[in-house]
């Protein structure tokens, strides 16, 4: 009884600790439900060349100390990049300069267990909104529900390709409670 109270203590202040910015006051809409958060999430990160992304929203979107990992494929060599947000913002600025850069979700599986849920987001980037996709792949993204609203605690993503073709299942939407 007493290590579960160590621990509980030691989560809650963890959690004191971790609290979300207020600066994520303006776009609470964008975290009212799940499908909220998931459609900020692409729409944040989409449009044309040399338009500045709205960083702030993007931000906001993320509970502190969120993470964002993607899978490279590089001359037969996995690897793994796993960055913050403001990495994300940093590398994804000068591609978004010099490239337009539409991504939008094709299907979704979600589950959820009370305050946490895992959506799988199948999605399609393309360089005209209506123009054919350049790739396709599927976003993992991890949510906590704080009682107000949700959170991205990580997403995590790999592409299509000829040896990773996306599953069917995972081209339709569906979800389980």
């Amino acid at each position: 009884m007493k290590s579960t109270l160590v621990v509980f203590i030691l989560c809650v202040t963890a959690a004191a600790q971790n609290a979300p910015s207020p600066s994520a006051a303006p776009f609470a809409e964008d975290g009212k439900s799940i499908d909220s958060i998931i459609h900020a999430m692409y729409d944040v990160i989409s449009g044309p060349a040399g338009a500045a992304r709205n960083w702030a929203r993007f931000h906001a979107l993320f509970f502190s100390q969120a993470t964002l990992a993607t899978v490279i494929h590089k001359n037969g060599e996995i690897r793994c990049a796993v960055m913050t947000p403001d990495d994300y913002v940093h590398g994804a600025t000068p591609y978004f300069q010099q490239h337009a850069f539409y991504e939008s979700e094709v299907a979704r599986q979600t589950e959820r267990f009370g305050n946490v849920a895992h959506v799988f987001t199948t999605y399609a980037s393309r360089r005209d909104p209506k123009g054919e996709p350049f790739e396709r792949g599927i976003n993992s993204v991890e949510l906590l529900y704080d009682g107000s609203r949700w959170w991205i605690l990580t997403i995590s993503w790999d592409s299509e390709r000829p040896d990773n073709p996306i599953p069917s299942e995972y081209l339709k939407s569906g979800a389980s409670q």
